[in-house]
């Protein structure tokens, strides 16, 4: 159960937003650098924890996912694509992840789950990128990959926004912040996914 499978259906609606950013003259490593820029300012607004806030966090959360697609897709558009630009996406793409796992964590004061979630997603990512090192290709599969992720933050970060709006809903069901779920579900199902990765890869290798 994972969006990234859906992919290839993804391709097929950027175009209209491929074609603008040619037409604005950017790069893909331009439009790597703006969904970054996204991700950054994500972290920043979750850290606040206010409604608004919480809710213009999840609005750029989406934002930096969409252009992660973009920035690819306007690579093949144009015919530049390279290792360079690819190694710029990943290393960006990471540093997003902390960046709102960590805004997310301070803005409910629980930086101990904010530890946990996010080396759950930065060991997801990394086994994708290591299986592809030892040639058996880039692995997107696992309970959950970095559009799920994404998704997931999105909807969580605007059900947290209305939870603190609405006095007469439960701000912490069963504990917890729906926040703080959301790194508890991160923490246990990243690590999870890494694990099958690896244990996918592991068997392809022995066969």
């Amino acid at each position: 159960m994972t969006l990234d499978q859906y992919r290839d259906l993804a391709d097929r609606l950027l175009g209209p937003f491929v074609a603008a950013a040619d037409r604005l003259g950017l790069t893909p490593d331009g439009v790597s650098l703006v969904a970054f820029g996204f991700a950054v300012a994500a972290g920043v607004v979750f850290a606040l924890a206010t409604p608004l806030w919480y809710a213009l966090g999840a609005l750029f959360v989406l934002s930096n996912g969409w252009l992660d697609l973009v920035d690819g897709a306007l690579a093949r558009a144009q015919g530049i694509e390279s290792d360079g630009g690819d190694l710029l996406d990943h290393v960006l793409d990471r540093y997003a992840d902390i960046a709102i796992l960590v805004g997310l964590a301070a803005g409910i004061d629980a930086y101990a789950l904010g530890l946990a979630a996010v080396t759950g997603v930065l060991m997801t990512s990394y086994l994708g990128t290591q299986i592809q090192a030892v040639g058996l290709g880039r692995a997107y599969g696992g309970l959950v990959g970095r559009a799920d992720r994404l998704a997931i933050i999105g909807i969580v970060a605007l059900a947290a926004g209305v939870t603190l709006a609405v006095g007469s809903l439960p701000r912490y069901p069963f504990g917890l912040s729906l926040v703080g779920w959301l790194l508890v579900f991160f923490a246990v199902v990243g690590h999870l996914t890494a694990l099958q990765r690896f244990w996918g890869a592991w068997s392809d290798l022995s066969a």
